[in-house]
């Protein structure tokens, strides 16, 4: 089945396999305040944030057509401390936060991100990217089930 888990989603994931959470990544040494200013407009919380160095040969980079660096918005306080099990880093923000994952034994699509790539979506390559390989990969596994007469019609 198709996952793509965002912001909590990822995080949940992460744990759900056996990794761990840092729960207030702004207080460790080094690390950049992830967290959304309420202070601020909405479109200037939502908005580009921060640099990804995405993993070279990753499933990301793939699915962003070999992009090396991309820009995300960030709105979190937790992040992913030990890595889970069966997890791959996909990228990593400059202070070292993972913010990209996918699932390494997955057969189809399982990435799991820590920015809000639905924000905006339209405007914005890497989000259209993201969820058109997501879409297809959902379409892909309703088609596979329809052949197999687990479901009567797919749309």
């Amino acid at each position: 089945m198709a996952l793509l888990a965002i912001c909590r989603g990822i995080q949940e994931l992460n744990v759900a396999l056996g990794g761990s959470l840092h729960q207030h990544v702004h207080e460790l040494p080094g690390r950049r305040d992830h967290r959304s200013d309420k202070t601020k407009t909405r479109p200037e919380r939502y908005g580009l944030a921060h640099p990804l160095e995405v993993t070279s040969g990753g499933r990301l980079q793939a699915l962003l057509g070999g992009a090396t660096r991309i820009e995300v918005n960030s709105l979190h306080a937790q992040g992913i401390d030990r890595l889970a099990p069966g997890l791959l880093v996909e990228a990593v923000a400059e202070d070292g936060t993972i913010e990209a994952v996918s699932v390494e034994a997955a057969k189809g699509f399982a990435l799991g991100v820590q920015w809000h790539p639905e924000w905006q979506v339209l405007e914005n390559p890497v989000s259209r990217r993201l969820f058109a390989a997501f879409g297809a990969a959902a379409r892909a596994q309703a088609n596979r089930r329809a052949g197999d007469g687990r479901l009567s019609a797919v749309a």
